[in-house]
């Protein structure tokens, strides 16, 4: 018997390591690469926010969309890198809320977790609404006025949320691989329709590329690149499944970088793509419902168009699906530690799944949208509210999370300059355009969307300080991640507990 065998045959003990998990109910260990990967994919939405953001990020910046979604592409890849600090040395299922926690303290992990669920909440409600939409873009392609357009997104929207819960309630598995098929059919018919519109108008590209240079006055521009923003957020909600992910120090950080990468450069693709496409024909991506059904049309594909209809809405679905998934981990941490409702921090006991965390948030991220399609009359301009709020939540969480990476790193004695730089920069320039963006929209038609964002930020931060006050001993309970347990470790011995009520 060798080395090797007789450590295996008779390990040495270590002692003290726990029983469980303190995220123990969720199924740990059990997804692989391919499925940590399908839930930040399917939560990005790239097939649907390729053609999606380029004509909401057109209608600030012009012809500099382009120029908007580069500059968005670097900020997002310095935040990844950035949080890719905290993913390479703890797994939770607190994301980004977790990793502040441990970071800058229980007081800004608060913040940032409110701001990080409004984010997933309200990106998922975007995205449900978002499949309506493309759903009555195709009805009304199919057969022109048979259908009124607001009574079918709103009642798509409760449709789908129905669909999405069946998915959710069976396990992640399902629903990230079945996302991930959607995705995938999805960006092939995107990124052939691109090659075809840069083939085709590729005589366009110098006035275009005078377009994206000249670009629009800095606070425009800068509204344009956190919509731009926007079509990347969710790229980090795979951290969400640290606990169940296979070995996640070194699958997420993959998964984050890869995620924002392909996205980025799809996005640009498409893009230029609709900006040839639209200086071709003579119109303006802006003035069009569908981008990518109108030039398919214009160019003799109208087949095409269809089929991408029908792959942006269920790629929505997709995200809307992934970003619950998301909200409904941190909904979990949060009652695991007792700062929410313990029922919330409960699982399925076959399906390893946060169940009562389900049922709580997805009823209001489907009737949400639902009711803010009937009240703004119109299922588009309920979506430019929705991800306005969105973004908001997202921005300030990713701003948190810069600024708690090198407080965190410093305190461990993992510091180096390039990841403080990194994490400086990011902070800085996130901050900015959020500050320009929330200014400039709230002085505008969508203010609406800015004044929601943060009144529930402020709602669901006096909630949890109010319940963090009547029970201090809270504080201490925040930024709960996984870690080793005696089945981990050959040898491994569980720590003796003290009985309840017992003293030291």
């Amino acid at each position: 018997m060798d080395a090797l065998a007789r450590a295996i045959a008779r390990p040495e003990p270590v002692d003290g390591l726990a029983e469980r998990s303190p995220l123990a109910g969720l199924r740990r260990r059990s997804l692989g690469f391919v499925d940590v990967l399908a839930q930040s994919v399917s939560a990005v939405s790239p097939a649907g926010a390729a053609f999606t953001t380029p004509l909401l990020v057109s209608s600030i910046a012009g012809g500099a969309s382009v120029g908007a979604i580069a500059v968005a592409l670097v900020l997002v890849w310095l935040t990844a890198g950035t949080i890719n600090e905290f993913a390479r040395r703890m797994a939770a299922a607190g994301s980004l809320y977790t990793y502040v926690a441990r970071g800058l303290g229980s007081g800004v992990g608060v913040v940032a977790g409110v701001a990080l669920g409004i984010g997933y909440a309200f990106i998922a409600m975007f995205a449900f609404a978002g499949a309506g939409y493309y759903l009555t873009v195709l009805v009304d392609r199919l057969a022109p006025g048979a259908v009124d357009p607001v009574l079918l997104g709103a009642c798509a929207v409760v449709g789908l949320g129905a669909v999405a819960a069946i998915l959710l309630a069976r396990g992640i598995r399902i629903s990230a691989r079945a996302t991930l098929v959607v995705e995938a059919v999805s960006v092939g018919l995107i990124v052939a329709l691109i090659v075809v519109l840069i083939a085709a108008s590729a005589a366009e590209l110098p006035a275009v590329a005078v377009e994206v240079v000249g670009g629009e006055s800095p606070v425009g521009f800068a509204v344009a690149a956190a919509l731009a923003i926007s079509a990347f957020v969710g790229f980090e909600s795979s951290t969400a499944l640290g606990v169940e992910a296979k070995r996640p120090l070194a699958t997420i950080p993959r998964v984050l970088r890869v995620t924002v990468l392909l996205s980025g450069v799809l996005y640009l693709g498409a893009a230029l793509a609709q900006s040839l496409g639209f200086a071709a024909i003579g119109g303006g991506i802006a003035d069009s419902a569908s981008p990518a059904n109108d030039l398919a049309v214009a160019f003799g594909l109208p087949w095409v168009g269809i089929a991408l209809d029908v792959a942006i809405g269920t790629s929505l679905f997709a995200c809307g699906i992934a970003s619950t998934t998301a909200l409904v981990r941190v909904v979990f941490s949060m009652g695991r530690e007792g700062l929410l409702p313990a029922a919330l921090g409960t699982t399925h006991p076959r399906r390893g799944t946060p169940v009562a965390a389900l049922a709580v948030v997805l009823p209001v991220i489907v009737a949400v949208p639902a009711l803010l399609v009937l009240a703004v009359d119109g299922v588009w301009s309920a979506m430019t509210i929705l991800i306005i709020v969105a973004t908001g939540g997202y921005l300030l969480a990713y701003v948190l999370a810069c600024v708690a990476a090198p407080v965190f790193l410093h305190r461990i004695g993992e510091l180096t300059w390039r990841s403080g730089l990194r994490a400086g920069v990011a902070a800085i320039a996130l901050t900015a355009v959020a500050v320009v963006y929330l200014v400039v929209e709230a002085g505008g038609a969508r203010a609406i969307g800015v004044w929601t964002f943060l009144a529930v930020l402020a709602a669901g931060v006096a909630l949890i300080a109010a319940r963090t006050r009547a029970r201090p001993w809270l504080r201490h309970a925040i930024g709960v991640y996984d870690s080793p347990v005696a089945d981990d470790v050959l040898g491994g011995i569980p720590a003796i507990e003290a009985e309840p009520g017992a003293r030291g």
